[in-house]
């Protein structure tokens, strides 16, 4: 849990990423556009911990338990548990990806029997 003066300082979703960024990585073309900006702007330790936390609610969209996650993916039930509270609780950007995967014509965790997020 953070401690109460981080959580002063930690910005609100609307503030945590500077506008010109977004616009950026929505214009780009294409996956490997993006995986580069990424690449350059997150330190491996991020990556993974985006890697992870993508594996982590699209194993529970698709309707994995938190110790079957906790399993696949081999990180702690307390990482699953955020992971999970930000599939149900978040700002709705877990669902808008599954949809334009579904969209795409990409394998989606609610098309593999999960029903949510």
């Amino acid at each position: 849990m953070a401690s109460p003066d981080r959580a002063a300082r930690d910005p609100s979703p609307d503030e945590a990423l500077p506008s010109d960024l977004l616009v950026v990585l929505a214009a780009l073309d294409d996956a490997t556009q993006v995986r580069l900006l990424l690449g350059d702007l997150l330190t491996p330790a991020e990556l993974n911990s985006v890697r992870e936390r993508w594996a982590i609610v699209k194993a529970l969209a698709a309707g994995g338990t938190h110790r079957a996650v906790r399993d696949r993916v081999g990180v702690s039930i307390a990482t699953v548990s955020r992971g999970s509270r930000q599939l149900q609780h978040g700002s709705g950007g877990f669902a808008l990806a599954f949809e334009t995967l579904a969209r795409l014509g990409l394998p989606s965790p609610v098309d593999e029997g999960g029903g949510r997020p």
